[in-house]
């Protein structure tokens, strides 16, 4: 298994979304591209390592990047992290349209870190093309 290993995804909270994108955009050759339904931003950043942004969810925390290990198991890994001492902040919970899952925790120095489990690859998603295909075919 691979238990936190790389950054999978890095994601800016901050409390001005629209001036962080026209900043990042002047500064670096991002694309960042706009989720509405989920009032996020996609940051392709090309080769390497993407991320997103969003309006921070607490209006208390300071705006700040915060990046995501990649791990099997987010339970898992929030409870092995508070074992050794964090405080978990976001406890397990699933993202997106069948992302994955995902946890936030603060080290015992005060810095944020997110893990993310993406989604296993399930028969349900081939099934929900085939009836997709079969509706096209109408």
């Amino acid at each position: 298994t691979h238990m936190g290993k790389s950054y999978v995804h890095i994601e800016l909270n901050t409390d001005d979304v629209a001036k962080a994108k026209k900043f990042y955009k002047s500064v670096f050759d991002w694309k960042i591209t706009d989720m509405p339904q989920m009032g996020y931003a996609m940051v392709d950043v090309g080769k390497g390592t993407g991320g997103g942004m969003q309006k921070k969810p607490m209006a208390e925390q300071r705006n700040a990047w915060l990046p995501y290990v990649d791990v099997a198991d987010v339970k898992k890994s929030l409870a092995k992290a508070a074992k050794a001492g964090a405080h978990v902040v976001v406890d397990a919970m699933s993202i997106g349209d069948d992302m994955g899952e995902i946890g936030v925790f603060i080290d015992p120095t005060g810095a944020a870190i997110g893990v993310w489990a993406a989604a296993k690859k399930t028969a349900k998603k081939k099934t929900a093309k085939k009836k997709t295909a079969k509706k096209k075919k109408r």
